[in-house]
């Protein structure tokens, strides 16, 4: 982390922020830091991050779009991730499960001293605290999110045909492009349960991007493979996976 602490202050209500870089302005006789930024949303959040360094992120929970629990997944595909700190109208019954040494949380109204507590711990955040924050926090994405080019990609959910595995990456396949994601497919299923279907060890399919199924000549992949609603592609269905064909065909 830099000398001074850079926060990007995350809240869909100016009011919010306004209140969070007052009470920041009072910490910095106490710890060096600046505000570095401010986002309304998450994906504001991402977009910010994109382009500017920082080391901690106060961010809201309850927001419209995406929302602060969604965006903490996304902010840990970085390669050098920010020290995530929630702020949250919860109680304390609704928090107790963000109390890992991975975040901390801020109840409102946010208390000064709280603040800097929070801070304080921030500025020992490990790469370990780092990687549990992606276990402990809710399952319930709505994009995708791959680190390709130096910055962090945000694929909507129901833009993907296919997830398929290749080596230690997965491409995530939309109508226009395609991208390359270092995750386990097994985990992606789990994660995404419902949304997509396997149709071979390394391939998942959306649900929705399914088409229907066709005879083919290749008996080597249990001689079926599934037609795509955008695009002419075809991806083979092996013999253990085709009970999905009757799922399809007889709903």
């Amino acid at each position: 982390m830099s000398e001074a602490l850079r926060i990007l202050v995350v809240d869909d209500e100016a009011p919010a922020r306004s209140r969070l870089r007052d009470l920041l302005q009072d910490c910095a006789a106490e710890l060096p830091l600046e505000v570095a930024g401010e986002a309304a949303n998450g994906a504001e959040t991402i977009a910010w991050l994109n382009g500017h360094p920082a080391d901690v992120v106060l961010l809201d929970i309850r927001m419209p779009g995406m929302d602060g629990l969604e965006a903490a997944r996304h902010i840990q595909r970085f390669p050098a991730p920010p020290a995530v700190i929630f702020v949250t109208a919860f109680d304390q019954h609704a928090v107790d499960a963000f109390e890992v040494n991975a975040i901390d949380y801020l109840l409102k109204p946010v208390r000064r001293e709280r603040l800097l507590v929070a801070l304080r711990k921030a500025q020992t955040m490990s790469e370990g605290q780092a990687e549990a924050l992606r276990y402990v926090l809710p399952r319930s994405l709505r994009h995708v999110s791959v680190f390709q080019h130096g910055r962090i990609h945000l694929i909507p959910l129901e833009d993907i045909l296919y997830l398929r595995a290749e080596l230690k990456y997965v491409t995530v396949r939309t109508a226009e492009k395609e991208f390359l994601l270092e995750e386990s497919l097994n985990r992606l299923e789990e994660e995404f349960a419902g949304h997509f279907v396997r149709i071979h060890r390394n391939c998942l399919v959306a649900r929705g991007a399914v088409a229907g199924f066709e005879k083919t000549d290749d008996d080597n992949h249990g001689g079926w493979a599934v037609v795509l609603k955008a695009t002419a592609e075809r991806l083979p269905v092996s013999r253990r996976q085709q009970a999905v064909i009757k799922e399809f065909t007889h709903r």
